[in-house]
């Protein structure tokens, strides 16, 4: 049993790597360009340096380099001279960049499990702040299935009425 949900568990990763290749191309980057725009948009202010990534991605700083000029090109990233000390350059993405991440993102992992869900007939149980039924107001956030007021934290947990 164990060998055969590890077998699943690779064929699904070797599907959503598969898509993911392919919406790169649409955008005209590489796999790698992906990966450094995904490490850029999730680390902190003390890891969003060319070094940090080029460890994380267990890279060399040139070929990280090299890589980041282009980003930098297709203005999908930003590089900031940190103001305390000049020596360092943090990196940043640019609205463009989140675009394209944001859209390579949403046909990966998501569209596996949702596939996956509806084929078991199980339901989705996704973050609140994902459902069909979340709706913001001016005053903050509301439930469309059940008309009660939503907190920030709410929106942020797994909601056993989740739709998609």
């Amino acid at each position: 049993m164990a060998t055969e949900v590890y077998a699943s568990i690779e064929r699904m990763v070797a599907l959503i790597r598969s898509e993911e290749r392919k919406k790169c191309t649409e955008f005209g980057l590489q796999p790698v360009h992906f990966q450094m725009l995904d490490y850029i948009s999730r680390c902190n202010r003390y890891s969003d340096t060319p070094a940090a990534l080029a460890s994380y991605l267990g890279m060399t700083r040139g070929t990280v380099s090299q890589t980041l000029l282009l980003l930098s090109r297709r203005d999908l990233i930003e590089k900031r001279i940190d103001s305390q000390d000049k020596r360092i350059v943090h990196l940043c993405l640019r609205p463009q960049g989140e675009v394209i991440l944001d859209c390579i993102r949403s046909t990966n992992f998501l569209k596996a499990l949702l596939a996956l869900q509806k084929a078991n007939q199980s339901k989705t149980f996704g973050l609140c702040q994902t459902c069909n039924y979340f709706t913001t107001t001016g005053t903050g956030f509301t439930c469309g299935l059940t008309h009660q007021s939503l907190t920030q934290s709410d929106s942020e947990k797994i909601c056993q009425e989740h739709t998609v």
